[in-house]
């Protein structure tokens, strides 16, 4: 194996490690014979053109243009097969699988907020199921940050304002390294965590000790309760509001003659910007929450509205 050539390299523990370390391997390789043909180059004209050497320094029109398109074409064909190479391993790493869990991750300065469906919560800890996949659902509470796990090979911004979709899966039981990638402030080197992966007996003994009152949808009730979302999207509602039972994973017509499919970010941007996609048949009347509720809060809400969504209204 040529990782047995770098000594303090560590094997990543993800199904897509071992292409992800290779295709790093092949981009250091053609960077290394662009670099080692550019020095060569300069090493040869520095010594054959030097200023006691008799070599001719006429025509100075006349151009090499043969060398000149054969190293520029043998470049662009290695760089497109890295840039080919990458985007295969690109689109297989963010495959959504059919049987994966969702974790709900808040990033703020400077801890990283977990929160599970069930209700547990962690903070810059992360525990997971090994062999499972895990869809991660992160937003940011303040400024850019970065969810970064180098055991995993994965790498991912966190953007304010925005969900972010992240799906990883861990091949061995362990405790893995977290970090924020991203400058975030003063206290920027101190936002780790770990990632714990555990066998699925254990990690289903460590949900049922870590169990709280109320899962994460049920604290989203009475928040939309509480919030009086319930006034509108009620039953009984007198109010012509969208229905959201049944509303989840379906497509949503909206007044514009488009449709969007109603996962996690358009029911966040519907609740944030309510008149940025007005379903259609429905008057703009929601008022905006922006600023009113939090991404803790807007998190309870999504897996609430999530948890009616098979329903039938």
């Amino acid at each position: 194996m040529w990782r047995e050539w770098l000594p303090f390299w560590h094997p990543g523990v993800s199904p897509h490690g071992d292409d992800t370390d290779l295709l790093f391997a092949g981009l250091l390789f053609i960077s290394a014979l662009v670099l080692g043909l550019l020095f060569f180059l300069l090493a040869l004209f520095c010594v054959r053109y030097r200023a006691s050497n008799l070599a001719d320094r006429g025509d100075r029109i006349r151009k090499s243009w043969h060398w000149e398109v054969s190293w520029t074409a043998a470049s662009f064909v290695g760089f497109l097969g890295l840039f080919v190479w990458g985007a295969v391993i690109y689109f297989e790493i963010f495959r959504t699988p059919p049987d994966e869990l969702t974790v709900f991750v808040v990033a703020k300065q400077w801890m990283w907020k977990v929160q599970h469906a069930g209700g547990q919560s962690e903070i810059n800890v992360l525990h997971i199921p090994v062999s499972r996949p895990i869809r991660l659902v992160m937003a940011s509470q303040d400024v850019i940050h970065s969810f970064f796990i180098p055991a995993l090979r994965l790498k991912h911004d966190v953007v304010p304002g925005r969900y972010q979709d992240l799906e990883i899966t861990a091949d061995k039981p362990g405790r893995y390294h977290l970090f924020c990638a991203e400058y975030c402030g003063t206290e920027h080197s101190g936002m780790t965590g770990e990632i714990v992966v555990m066998e699925a007996a254990d990690f289903a003994a460590w949900l049922a000790q870590q169990m709280p009152s109320n899962s994460l949808a049920q604290e989203g009730g009475a928040l939309f309760r509480e919030l009086g979302c319930s006034g509108c999207h009620g039953g009984g509602s007198k109010v012509h509001a969208p229905p959201l039972e049944g509303l989840y994973g379906n497509l949503v017509p909206l007044a514009d003659g488009s449709f969007v499919t109603a996962d996690d970010k358009y029911i966040r941007d519907s609740i944030l910007l309510p008149r940025s996609q007005i379903a259609a048949g429905y008057e703009p009347l929601m008022p905006s929450f922006e600023g009113k509720v939090s991404e803790d809060q807007l998190l309870r809400l999504v897996a609430y509205i999530k948890s009616i969504g098979g329903q039938q209204p």
